[in-house]
């Protein structure tokens, strides 16, 4: 597998329409002390993940079962490990196979892991890096949805009806996750780890295709009406010296009424403008069908969503 050396810089952007992309632990869309809704990374990292398990590659960090006496309960890590690579990693003395099991699975080797196991405690700084996803859509409400259950509830002797319960939407909202690729996170390892290619352009590519698709292909009862929206990458040239902050700040989002939302890259695109000499190319995909893009150049290579 080849090597990849170059930087990249990028947003994600996910529309959430009568959904619940991210849910805090009460159920309603996660917010920050200032009533911001956003998306934690790990929202945007599951997708993907179950993406690649239903494409046959090989993912650790998923939640698996196994049936214990009477009960069914999660893999602990050890277990899950074991599911994976074929082997008890307690029995495993030598860490550097170890690394090699952990790198040849798809979420590790792009975002990396924490792996806390007897003899073996491990943590790899992903390549891939993803920020919180702030929503753009500053009109965004929170709806409180009453369902009736066919059942009553029989906790309560005295009840006679069905029991009533709840779901919690965002009427709409637009979820802009910023992130970066580091390959030379991995530099670390060539040394430590024999055969050991790094970051490779096959794990790019299939995170690259995943940033398309993923959330549309996660279709949950709360997540059925989510969908991504655009991808941005900013590839750096192989021995660039750039170094940027989260893009998403530099992109704004507008509702129009009866008409395509539209996403403004003015900012973003000065900034560019300014590096374009340390930047290999620019590419930009999005749903034609409810964006209009705004502030873009000849620099972008536009490509349509589907």
């Amino acid at each position: 597998m080849e090597e990849m050396r170059n930087r990249v810089y990028g947003v994600v952007g996910i529309k959430s329409v009568m959904a619940n992309w991210n849910a805090n632990f009460s159920g309603r869309p996660r917010v920050t002390s200032n009533n911001e809704i956003f998306g934690s990374d790990k929202a945007f990292k599951y997708p993907i993940k179950k993406m690649w398990e239903a494409n046959g590659e090989k993912v650790l960090y998923v939640k698996s079962y196994k049936k214990e006496k009477s009960n069914i309960q999660p893999k602990d890590l050890n277990e899950r490990y074991e599911q994976i690579f074929g082997e008890d990693v307690n029995n495993i003395k030598d860490k550097e196979k170890v690394l090699k099991h952990l790198f040849s699975a798809i979420d590790v080797m792009n975002f990396g892991a924490t792996f806390a196991a007897k003899d073996n405690n491990i943590g790899i700084t992903g390549a891939v890096q993803v920020g919180q996803g702030f929503n753009k859509y500053e009109d965004s409400n929170v709806e409180v949805i009453e369902i009736l259950s066919p059942f009553r509830n029989s906790n309560n002797e005295n009840n006679t009806n069905s029991s009533i319960g709840t779901k919690i939407v965002s009427d709409e909202a637009h979820y802009f996750y910023p992130f970066s690729v580091n390959p030379k996170n991995y530099d670390v390892y060539h040394e430590v780890v024999s055969d050991f290619t790094g970051y490779t352009k096959e794990a790019y590519k299939k995170f690259k295709e995943a940033c398309l698709v993923a959330a549309t292909a996660f279709n949950t009862n709360s997540k059925s009406g989510c969908e991504n929206e655009f991808a941005l990458f900013v590839e750096c040239k192989e021995e660039s010296k750039l170094y940027l902050a989260n893009l998403d700040q530099y992109i704004t989002f507008k509702k129009v009424k009866d008409g395509k939302d539209i996403i403004d890259f003015s900012k973003l695109t000065s900034i560019l403008e300014d590096a374009k000499g340390e930047i290999d190319h620019i590419e930009l995909y999005y749903n034609d069908y409810s964006i209009e893009l705004v502030g873009i150049n000849d620099s972008y290579k536009i490509n349509k969503l589907f």
